[in-house]
């Protein structure tokens, strides 16, 4: 029988003393199920997936979701093209309050068609990958096969990573390579280790308030307001760190030669990053869970570098160990990087252009943390590493106000800034934002030059310019988000940069146009409209979406409206029209305020796919608007619709399913939703897997294949920020390799009732493959997943 009256510890404490209370293992915390902020993306998602450049041959995955003041919201995903991860073809879906869509920001220039088999193998590709790595490596993963789309179109890669240290023989290293899987060309690498670079000499905040923890008598530098981060010494070496303590609480003498002197740098920057990002942007942490940031400190000897390796900031001493790397605006420029990292997934891709963005956010946001702690030793400037004398000659590492003063990187954008080193490339947004908060020419900072003739900018401040730039980066930004796209110019810094303007200050604000001079000031251009003064009006479509069998047609109401000015005359034209249809549109124009009707006819033989239709209006300006229209398989052929999965509701026992023992159950420990049985993976409070599964035969042709199953989750966690246990839904192919998995849920989403989950299972037409469900428990407290009434139905 299913562990009925198992129970686990609690640990309570009472006027100081530890008390155990018995807890049952499967009673339901009586929290109410949280709503869904994700569902209004997910119903564009099936009723629009033009608006993303999706196809039937891919899957998503939420990755996080933002809900505004408003009510608005923004859901990132992540993408697999028949199974493969899609690097580059991350997405943000924005929805308005009332749930209709409002946009979207899409990495991809087009859908994807490509080939899945690769004609390059694994091993030749780790072979490339180990010969191409300049340092000293130590272990070559397997290379993983997936599709590179981060150039906005899609190819077949292999992806490996080396891991070692650099040729300085003190920084870490894990080095992604990445591999054309058809030619074994390179196709690029970057390093997740973020560091500053730079090669010379160099406490510098002065006397400065730090929190820390009592422990007996000892005090210890961890930090209990700032999610526990703490502060360690590496004694530079690079492998154990120990944690500073001391018996005052007076930590450092404001010298070098007192080790703690340091370490009150970085303990201090860890804090004010914190509590930058969350007074100013309603950020928690860096992590956006209220942890803290470890810090390490005296790593290595001599070494002339400080960085982030995805969970810690590790600080060398500089040259001679004389200059500890430890300034606040490295301090926060290093985080800047984690915060990044976390909000778009897999962080903006660290080469190109996207690279100098993601390194312009960490200088923009390190400057503004310096400024935000306001002391007077380290006021704050528009200068990166100015402290720190790298270079020996007590010049910084980078000028904000002019870039190309350190003789490498670009005040403007020019056809050449892609190729250049990401700390160079990142100066075309530096500059921007100077712009943007200061202005140009003579300011208290610096003087900031303009780009050929581009007209002057005045700032609007450095409150107004942070708060831009984070919406941007937060709500907007996709992992290859460009300074210039041909192939998508959608997808860039300026058009984003606007969007965030228009939603914090509404369009055509002062805000918005000045985001407009400064990037023009930077000589980056854009296809954003001016902001009329004259007659204006604007396009809008009902419905968005439409699809239809070959030789059909779709119709939708294209409306107009005046704007500003008087109203004018409309003339309406489409484009992106898949072969072999036509657009007619009745009547052709109309006064602005007016409607027409537009309809698609396709013919026999129009491909199938999804297409994105602009549909232009042209008066004294051109305004437009996207129809997404897909066409479904030749003749609607789809065979065998219905419901595809055995046994669905459990109440045949196991029928249809394998299972671990006692998963099937009809125990009265948990509620089945409908019937007696149901599916109660794990539950014990110990360490423990249950698994369940089903294979599948998905027919060809159908337009529509979605596995859905409502889930319960019971937990006795009470943690709000650690995933203790888990349960993943899998994907797997008939040799039991898995070919995605479509969620992870954890005792961090446990809640009262049952939830409905849906998932596309289009990529897999045509295949029989695998549903897997694998709950994973771990030593205590525990985590009940109940699974009931599961469907795959095809139409």
């Amino acid at each position: 029988m299913k562990r009925p009256l198992a129970a686990v510890s609690a640990v309570l404490l009472t006027s100081g003393l530890l008390t155990c209370v018995a807890t049952a293992a499967h009673a339901a915390p009586p929290t109410a199920p949280a709503p869904d902020a994700s569902a209004p993306a997910a119903t564009v998602l099936r009723t629009n997936p033009g608006a993303v450049q999706g196809s039937s041959a891919e899957s998503y995955q939420v990755h996080s979701t933002k809900v505004d003041a408003t009510g608005a919201t923004h859901t990132r995903y992540t993408r697999n093209y028949q199974g493969l991860r899609v690097y580059g073809g991350d997405f943000v879906i924005h929805a308005a309050p009332n749930g209709s869509y409002a946009g979207s920001s899409v990495g991809l220039a087009a859908p994807l068609t490509i080939g899945t088999t690769a004609k390059v193998t694994a091993a030749a590709a780790k072979k490339a990958a180990r010969a191409g790595f300049t340092g000293k490596a130590e272990a070559v993963g397997t290379p993983e096969l997936f599709v590179d789309a981060s150039s906005g179109r899609g190819r077949l890669a292999w992806e490996t990573v080396v891991s070692g240290w650099q040729p300085d023989g003190q920084t870490p290293s894990r080095l992604h390579v990445i591999t054309d899987a058809t030619t074994g060309g390179a196709i690029g690498a970057y390093d997740e280790i973020e560091a500053v670079a730079g090669t010379g000499n160099s406490l510098y905040s002065g006397t400065v308030s730090i929190d820390t923890t009592l422990s007996g008598s000892t005090y210890r530098m961890t930090d209990p307001s700032h999610g526990n981060g703490s502060t360690c010494d590496m004694n530079n070496g690079t492998s154990s760190c120990t944690t500073f303590t001391d018996a005052d609480n007076t930590w450092g003498t404001g010298a070098n030669s007192n080790r703690q002197s340091a370490a009150v740098d970085a303990h201090f920057g860890a804090a004010k990053t914190f509590d930058y990002y969350k007074n100013v942007h309603a950020r928690n942490g860096i992590f956006g869970n209220g942890t803290g940031v470890p810090s390490r400190v005296h790593y290595g000897s001599s070494y002339v570098n400080a960085f982030w390796d995805g969970s810690r900031m590790t600080y060398g001493d500089g040259s001679g160990n004389s200059r500890p790397l430890v300034s606040l605006d490295v301090a926060a420029h290093e985080m800047s990087h984690g915060v990044t990292e976390n909000v778009v997934p897999g962080g903006l891709t660290y080469s190109g252009e996207s690279g100098g963005l993601n390194e312009a956010t960490s200088d923009i946001f390190g400057n503004m943390v310096e400024f935000f702690a306001n002391t007077s030793a380290d006021p704050g400037d528009y200068q990166v590493g100015e402290k720190i004398n790298i270079n020996g000659n007590g010049t910084p590492l980078r000028y904000m106000y002019n870039p190309s003063l350190d003789g490498s990187s670009d005040s403007c954008w020019s056809t050449s800034t892609k190729n250049k080193d990401v700390h160079y490339s990142s100066g075309v947004a530096n500059h921007f934002y100077f712009n943007l908060a200061e202005g140009t020419g003579a300011t208290a900072y610096g003087t900031s030059p303009v780009c050929g003739s581009a007209p002057a900018v005045t700032g609007i401040g450095r409150a107004k310019a942070e708060k831009i730039w984070f919406r941007a980066l937060d709500v907007y930004f996709t992992s290859n988000t460009a300074y210039v796209s041909t192939s998508n110019p959608a997808n860039t810094a300026r058009a984003y940069s606007l969007r965030a303007a228009t939603d914090l200050y509404g369009s055509c604000s002062a805000e918005y146009k000045a985001v407009q001079a400064a990037w023009t000031a930077v000589n980056v251009a854009g296809n954003d409209a001016p902001c009329s003064t004259g007659n204006d009006f604007s396009v809008s479509l009902s419905p968005t979406a439409g699809s239809v069998n070959p030789g059909g047609s779709a119709s939708t109401t294209v409306a107009t409206a005046t704007t500003s000015g008087s109203a004018q005359t409309v003339t309406f034209s489409a484009s992106g029209l898949p072969s072999g249809a036509s657009a007619a549109f009745s009547p052709s124009s109309v006064t602005s305020g007016g409607s027409s009707t537009l309809t698609i006819s396709t013919s026999a033989g129009t491909p199938p796919g999804t297409y994105s239709v602009t549909v232009n209006g042209a008066g004294s300006v051109t305004r437009s608007a996207t129809y997404t229209l897909t066409v479904n398989g030749t003749g609607g052929g789809c065979t065998a619709p219905g419901q595809k999965l055995a046994n669905p509701g459990f109440e045949s026992g196991g029928t249809g399913w394998t299972a671990t023992s006692g998963v099937i159950t009809n125990s009265s420990g948990q509620p089945a939703r409908t019937g007696s049985y149901k599916a109660w993976l794990d539950g014990y409070g110990s360490s423990h897997t249950d698994t369940l599964a089903q294979s599948v035969s998905l027919p060809s042709g159908c337009s529509s294949y979605t596995l859905s199953f409502w889930l319960h989750i019971d937990s006795a966690e009470t943690t709000s920020s650690v995933a203790y246990d888990t349960l993943r839904v899998q994907v797997l192919n008939s040799g039991g390799t898995v070919l995605a998995t479509l969620a992870t849920y954890s005792n961090l989403n446990k809640a009262a009732g049952y939830t409905q989950r849906s998932f596309s299972l289009a990529s897999y037409a045509g295949q029989t493959v695998s549903l897997k469900f694998t709950g994973t428990e771990d030593a205590s407290l525990q985590t009940s997943f109940v699974v009931d009434d599961s469907a795959v139905t095809v139409s």
